[in-house]
């Protein structure tokens, strides 16, 4: 049987990608290398514990979420706007102002950053907001940090806190990062809430998976290579299709192209034929690792729902969620759960995993000694480098060839909207051209 669709790949971009196709009542065919959908967004449970594999938050402002997503059915529970930030030894308190003014007067002039410099955050709230539509803004393309310099932000005050939060969101610590996806993720924080399902990051993709009808999603299905009219597994077997989506991340993507000779073996860029509908835009491989360590704990070091930021610039640690804190589902009763994010991928674990509990000690004293470890996930590509100009094209072109469209958060931006835009545009290209008269 000939599928109108195939599409490699159940994480966001594909899963979306799918439910626009099944929307024209074409034949369709999800093909999963492993063994459920989420791509990068998935879910583990151990011992009653909740283990997001990397720690994601999930923002109820994404539009693509609002239209395709049932949030009542996730059960979302919300971060409080602000943070902690540890610096000279202590946690200090920086609170949203629009959304907790009484707050916001206590911690106006904690030594986290300057009055001006607090002001200049409401100033880039602002701007950011006049671009909040889901799309990455047009502005003049450069690094992030050059980018805060020029608004005016301290120095000082980008070390205690930009560096922390985005240097989390992007992991990228040096904020080389284009400062559109600033804009975008300051935007975005500033419309809606931080928020994670009741049953974990993965309930997102689970719900889009289970809205697909009939049996269009196969897993332990790995695509080794793909024809003109069809894909070929890793066991020989061969599927044909009238058009075909890779919605793999972007390694994967390029491994497939290699595979079926549209990519040369020591290049990354896709330069098709001249004829080709393709740009000659690379997709790139590099990706930004990271690596997420759980603890459990008898109780709650915080008993807070505000994210803990390394204002400090030293130890491995960049920032720490109590995430039972913020959703009790994620840890059995009577235990906590706490979530480490170290950026990037140890070449030694076992040492940083040694630093990680000497600066736990070190921030909450000896009741971490109770402690214990759960898991650690190391994540080489976690996001794609969207380091400036990467998103000099903010939506790069999704068809390779005819009957060829490629879908991710790489053709768009390192997020859930960009992954979920990805695979709507991908769709609205699937659709048949009528057929010509005469």
């Amino acid at each position: 049987m000939k599928r109108d669709v195939v599409i490699v790949g159940a994480g966001m971009s594909g899963l979306c990608c799918a439910q626009h196709v099944q929307s024209q009542n074409r034949s369709l065919l999800v093909l999963e290398s492993s063994d459920a959908a989420g791509g990068r967004i998935r879910t583990d449970s151990l011992d009653g514990f909740q283990l997001d594999r990397g720690f994601q938050v999930f923002l109820t402002s994404y539009p693509e979420a609002r239209r395709m997503l049932d949030f009542d059915a996730l059960h979302l529970h919300r971060f409080e706007p602000g943070a902690l930030v540890r610096y000279r030894g202590r946690f200090f308190r920086l609170t949203d102002p629009w959304r907790n003014p009484l707050r916001a007067i206590g911690s106006a002039f904690n030594p986290i950053g300057s009055l001006r410099d607090k002001l200049r955050v409401g100033a880039l709230r602002q701007l950011c907001l006049r671009n909040s539509n889901g799309r990455i803004p047009e502005s003049d393309e450069m690094t992030t940090r050059d980018y805060l310099r020029q608004f005016g932000f301290r120095d000082l005050f980008i070390r205690q806190f930009f560096e922390p939060f985005l240097g989390g969101i992007f992991l990228d610590r040096n904020l080389e990062t284009s400062c559109r996806m600033l804009q975008f993720v300051f935007g975005m924080f500033a419309l809606g809430d931080a928020t994670l399902p009741a049953r974990g990051m993965q309930a997102i993709p689970e719900q889009l998976a289970t809205r697909l009808t009939g049996d269009v999603v196969r897993f332990h299905a790995t695509v080794r290579r793909i024809g003109a009219d069809h894909v070929e597994l890793s066991t020989g077997e061969r599927i044909e299709a009238k058009q075909i989506v890779l919605a793999t991340e972007a390694p994967a993507t390029v491994q497939i192209l290699k595979e079926s000779g549209l990519v040369g073996p020591d290049t990354v860029d896709v330069l098709s034929e001249p004829e080709s509908p393709w740009r000659p835009e690379e997709i790139c491989s590099a990706g930004r690792g990271v690596t997420c360590l759980y603890f459990e704990a008898p109780r709650s070091p915080l008993r807070d729902r505000l994210l803990v930021l390394n204002g400090e610039s030293a130890g491995p640690i960049n920032n720490l969620s109590v995430v039972s804190d913020v959703v009790p589902t994620y840890a059995p009763t009577g235990k906590s759960l706490i979530s480490v994010t170290v950026l990037g991928i140890p070449a030694d674990l076992e040492r940083t995993k040694r630093e990680v509990w000497n600066q736990l000690e070190e921030w909450f004293g000896r009741k971490v000694r109770d402690w214990g470890f759960i898991r650690h996930y190391s994540i080489p590509y976690a996001l794609p480098d969207q380091t400036s100009p990467a998103l000099q094209i903010a939506e790069r072109p999704v068809q390779i060839r005819d009957g060829l469209y490629v879908c991710g958060d790489h053709r768009d931006n390192a997020s859930i909207q960009g992954a979920m835009l990805s695979g709507r545009r991908v769709a609205k290209e699937l659709v048949p051209k009528p057929a010509s008269s005469g």
